[in-house]
């Protein structure tokens, strides 16, 4: 059962990393935005998504690596779970963005 689970996260983690590609590239545009808290949105996206591929990047990583390099094994381990805290603030922020920018313009 473990190993199934194991191989589920695996799947998800190849399935979110190549949309996270797709987000990135459908949000690149080269000429900025007049509208702020529309530019503010866009770059908390990009952040969200960014920092989802370097979890991606670190959880593929711990996997790959031998077992008997400790330090970049924990080095790794530290760098997924920051990623994965980034992510979860950035789409934290989004809704909260759009809440005050709302009750600013009321």
């Amino acid at each position: 059962m473990e190993t199934t689970d194991s191989l589920c996260h695996e799947f998800f983690v190849l399935i979110s990393f190549i949309a996270s590609i797709a987000g990135l590239v459908l949000l690149w545009e080269k000429k900025p935005k007049e509208d702020d808290a529309e530019e503010t949105e866009r770059i908390l996206f990009r952040m969200s998504f960014s920092y989802w591929l370097v979890y991606c990047f670190a959880f593929t990583t711990q996997k790959v690596i031998i077992p008997d390099w400790e330090t970049v094994l924990l080095s790794l381990k530290i760098t997924a779970a920051l990623s994965y805290l980034l992510t979860f603030s950035c789409i934290l922020s989004l809704p909260l963005h759009k809440f005050a920018v709302h009750s600013v313009e009321e």
